[in-house]
C-alpha cells in the first residue's frame, strides 16, 4: 500500500547498532541471513520486535474499533516505520496521525495519503509545505487541528496567498485550564469554529478534537473527572456548531483516544445526537507493540472498565524487547548488564527483567525477582536476589515501558519470530 521500496533496498551494515560485524546488505535480505539472537550471531544489546505479537496487536485493535464504532488513524510517532504504518493501513487503519512538520515529510515521502496532524500548524515552513501538497496531489486528505483566533488567521492568509485549490481541513482542539493545548472553554471553541467557517473557501471545519492523556492527576477518580468534562466539551462544541451549521461538506469527525483510556471516547457517540454523520476517530498509537508495564496496567483498568473488551481474547501482547548480556558481577547482589539510556526508554519506567538465557538452554526461562536500579547511558545495574542463576555471558531480556521512547533509539530494528529467529528488519526516521 505504501511506497516502502527505497527502504527494503536501503543499505544496512555494521555501522547501524545491533547489525552484526561484516554485514553490508539490504534491509530486505536481513530476514534471509539466518541470525538467531540466542546463538550469538547478532552483537547485544539489541531491540527487537516479536512478528507474533505485532500480529496480534493489528488484528486485537482492528476488532477493538469494531467492537466500539470507531475508525482508527494510528498515531505514527510511536514507531516512526512506514513498514509497520503499511501494517496498520492493511489492517484497516483510516489514516495516519502525526505530531509534527518533520513527521509529515517522512509520510509523504512514503505515500501515507491520509493524515491528521494532532497538533497546530504554525511553523510557516510546515504551512507552506501542506499546501504545496494539497496543490500537488488531489488524493492527499490533510486535517490539523486549531485552538485559537490567531492560528486560524495564519492559516487563511498563506492558504489565500498560495492559490491552494483546496482548503486546509481543520478541527477545533479542546482542552483544560492546566493541560496542554486546546480551547479552555465551550465558548472560546465556539468562536474559533467560526472564523473558522468565515475562513471559507481556504479553509473547512470539519471536525472537533481533544486528547484526555495530558488530564492525568494524582487519584485515578479525578484523572476519569477530568477525561469526562473533556468528552462532554467536545460533545458540547460538535453540537452546537452543527446547529449553526458551522462545519463543512463531509463526515463531522470528532477525534480523541491516545494509548491509555481508549476505552472512553467511544462514549461520544450517545452525546451527540448530531444532524449529519460522524466519525468517531480514535489515535492510539503505542498499541501496535504494547509493553510490559505502564500500558499493560492501563489496559488493566480498561478491561475493568469496559468489560466488553474481554468478547476480543486475549489483550495486547508487549512486542518489544531490549536483550543485553551480563558482563560483571562486581559484587553480592549486583549485576552490570551491557543496555543503558541509549538502547531503552526511562522516562516512565526503568525496563523489566522479564527471562534470561544460557548458551546450553533451548529457551531463554523466566527471570523472577530480579529489578534494574539504574541505567547510564550503556550500562544497566541489575539487583539480584539471593537465588538468581545469572552469571557473566548470561543474556537477560528486557521488557520496556513507553514504545515511543525506545523506537527512538534504534536505526534498524530486528524483527524475530518465537524461537528468535532473525526473520525481518524495520527503519525508523526519527
Amino acid at each position: 500500500m505504501l511506497a516502502l521500496q527505497d527502504i527494503w533496498d536501503s543499505l544496512v551494515d555494521d555501522c547501524t547498532k545491533g547489525i552484526p560485524a561484516g554485514t553490508g546488505l539490504p534491509l530486505c535480505d536481513i530476514g534471509g541471513q539466518g541470525w538467531r539472537l540466542l546463538a550469538g550471531d547478532t552483537p547485544l544489546p539489541a531491540a527487537v520486535l516479536r512478528q507474533s505479537a505485532i500480529e496480534h496487536n493489528v488484528d486485537w485493535m482492528r476488532r477493538f474499533t469494531g467492537l466500539t464504532g470507531m475508525v482508527l488513524c494510528p498515531h505514527g510517532k510511536t514507531s516512526m516505520s512506514p513498514q509497520l504504518f503499511d501494517r496498520q493501513l492493511e489492517a484497516g487503519a483510516w489514516g495516519m496521525t502525526a505530531a509534527t512538520v518533520s513527521h509529515l515529510h517522512v509520510y509523504r515521502r512514503f505515500g501515507v495519503q491520509r493524515i491528521l496532524l494532532a497538533n497546530q500548524l504554525v511553523d510557516p515552513a510546515g504551512i507552506r509545505f501542506v499546501l504545496s501538497e494539497l496543490t500537488r496531489d488531489p488524493g492527499f486528505d490533510f486535517y490539523c487541528l486549531v485552538d485559537s483566533v490567531a492560528t486560524v488567521a495564519m492559516l487563511h492568509d498563506a492558504a489565500a496567498k498560495s492559490g491552494c485549490p483546496r482548503p486546509i481541513q481543520l478541527l477545533v482542539e479542546i482542552g483544560q485550564a492546566g493541560g496542554r493545548t486546546g480551547a479552555r472553554s465551550v465558548q472560546q471553541a465556539i468562536e474559533v469554529a467560526r472564523a473558522v467557517h468565515a475562513a471559507a473557501p481556504h479553509l473547512a471545519l470539519r471536525g472537533v478534537e481533544g486528547f484526555e492523556g495530558v488530564l492525568e492527576a494524582a487519584e485515578p477518580a479525578e484523572t476519569l473527572a477530568r477525561i469526562e468534562k473533556m468528552l462532554g466539551d467536545m460533545a458540547a462544541v460538535a453540537v452546537g456548531c452543527d446547529a449553526e451549521g458551522l462545519f463543512a461538506d463531509g463526515p463531522v469527525i470528532v477525534s480523541a483516544g491516545g494509548s491509555q483510556y481508549y476505552d472512553l471516547p467511544p462514549s461520544l457517540a450517545r452525546r451527540l445526537g448530531m444532524s449529519r454523520e460522524t466519525l468517531l476517530v480514535l489515535r492510539s498509537g503505542c498499541y501496535i507493540t504494547h509493553d510490559s508495564s505502564w500500558f499493560s496496567e492501563y489496559a488493566k483498568a480498561i478491561a475493568q472498565r469496559m468489560p466488553a473488551v474481554g468478547e476480543l481474547g486475549e489483550g495486547l501482547r508487549p512486542a518489544i524487547e531490549v536483550w543485553a548480556y551480563v558482563q560483571s558481577l562486581p559484587e553480592p547482589g549486583l549485576a552490570i548488564v551491557t543496555m543503558g539510556k541509549r538502547d531503552a526508554s526511562f522516562d516512565v519506567h526503568l525496563p523489566t527483567p522479564l527471562k534470561w538465557h544460557r548458551d546450553n538452554m533451548a529457551a531463554p526461562a523466566a527471570l523472577a525477582g530480579h529489578q534494574v536500579l539504574k541505567l547510564n547511558d550503556q550500562h544497566a545495574y541489575v539487583a539480584l536476589p539471593d537465588d538468581s542463576p545469572l552469571a557473566v555471558g548470561d543474556r537477560i531480556c528486557f521488557g520496556i515501558a513507553h514504545p515511543c521512547t525506545t523506537f527512538d533509539r534504534w536505526p534498524v530494528m530486528m524483527v524475530v519470530d518465537d524461537d528468535y529467529r532473525v526473520v525481518d528488519a524495520i527503519r525508523t526516521f526519527f
